[in-house]
């Protein structure tokens, strides 16, 4: 099992999250995070003052599945989120040890 972390911009929300329904991905899990990669920071001026500020609003996919379908999954959120600009967002891919259904004691991918 793996668990794939995308970090996205807020305006593809909608699209990725009905094409990962339409290719029947399930146990997806959505946050709304702040962060900065490359694009680091920006200067605002608040109430006269300047301020540099460090963070984007972006959003956080995670989803856990099999081996399999890794590749497919990614393939599908770059296709979708990918704009070219700077900003696009990130993918993690780590391994998961182990998954549990705490309703009914399942393990491993049966608790997927």
């Amino acid at each position: 099992m793996k668990k794939i972390e995308a970090i996205i911009r807020p305006e593809k929300l909608e699209a990725l999250k009905d094409q990962l329904l339409q290719a029947k991905v399930s146990g997806i899990t959505i946050s709304q995070v702040l962060g900065c990669g490359n694009q680091h920071g920006w200067t605002e001026y608040i109430r006269g003052s300047e301020v540099i500020m460090n963070t984007r609003s972006k959003v956080l996919f995670t989803i856990v599945t099999a081996n399999e379908r890794v590749e497919e999954i990614v393939e599908l959120i770059i296709k979708v989120a990918q704009t070219g600009e700077v900003g696009d967002g990130k993918i993690f891919i780590t391994d998961v040890a182990d998954c549990i259904r705490i309703r009914t004691k399942e393990r491993g991918e049966a608790a997927l």
